[in-house]
């Protein structure tokens, strides 16, 4: 081969390799573009004088699984800095009292939309734990994450295949800045766990509206700021499963919605 066809072939092959990687960035661009939320519509408006609100407990009947203890001896730096009993959260059940149950407005709000909060969610990792254990955010909010810990944390949430949620895997050094992330779209009980410490373990919920609460150590939540309607208000338990009841609310109006879990 001459020189001068030496150089024709490589030109085109480096034009050859910029094309391919151009389809693989425009590629990449289109796939984010839609994991991306959609653009928002501008919010109904809710009449405050007319909000009610809905309040409860939710409980759990029969005798709990006993918690299991978590071994943090591999991890020195969460030893140390542990608070409260090393075990497990997946039913945190006292005097008949569910805590960390996701309680929310299912179905009733038709097609209204809500302005996204501009107010952060917060989640800390300290004692090697995730704090809170569950949480709500709607679609498109903050969610900030900090690392309270003298040791590196790896923040990975797994949302289901089909929910169109981006799913991540990101390390956090001790006391570093805070991460903060978004989820696009609508899940229940999306998991994130700590790659590093295999006991780490919380949930996030994601709704399109601000209508949402989760139980306390006392079993109890509200929701407010309801407009008048009929609603469906489900109660969603990582292990426990969802129930659902149904509210209607007046003008003004506090209504209650109990929920009762049983053991497995």
């Amino acid at each position: 081969m001459s020189r001068t066809k030496w150089y024709v072939a490589a030109a085109a092959l480096v034009v050859m390799a910029l094309a391919v990687a151009g389809c693989q960035k425009e590629q990449t661009a289109t796939q984010e573009a839609q994991m991306a939320a959609p653009a928002a519509p501008k919010a109904t408006p809710i009449d405050p004088a007319t909000v009610g609100s809905v309040s409860g407990t939710v409980k759990f009947e029969g005798t709990p699984p006993k918690a299991v203890r978590i071994d943090m001896s591999q991890d020195p730096a969460c030893k140390a800095t542990a608070t409260g009993p090393a075990t497990s959260e997946v039913v945190v059940a006292d005097k008949g009292n569910l805590a960390n149950v996701f309680v929310y407005v299912k179905e009733g709000l038709g097609d209204r939309t809500f302005d996204v909060p501009k107010e952060k969610v917060t989640i800390d990792q300290h004692g090697c734990r995730y704090h809170p254990h569950v949480m709500g955010v709607m679609a498109g909010q903050t969610v900030e994450i900090l690392n309270s810990d003298d040791t590196t944390h790896n923040i990975h949430p797994t949302p289901a295949a089909a929910s169109g949620n981006r799913e991540w895997n990101e390390s956090q050094a001790p006391k570093a800045a805070p991460l903060e992330k978004t989820f696009a779209r609508e899940e229940l009980m999306l998991p994130v766990k700590c790659n590093q410490h295999p006991w780490m373990k919380m949930y996030v919920n994601v709704v399109k509206h601000p209508f949402f609460a989760v139980s306390g150590a006392d079993g109890t939540f509200e929701i407010k700021g309801l407009p008048p309607g009929e609603y469906t208000i489900a109660a969603v338990h990582e292990k426990l499963g969802e129930q659902t009841t149904k509210v209607t609310i007046g003008p003004k109006e506090a209504k209650t919605a109990e929920f009762s879990f049983k053991g497995q």
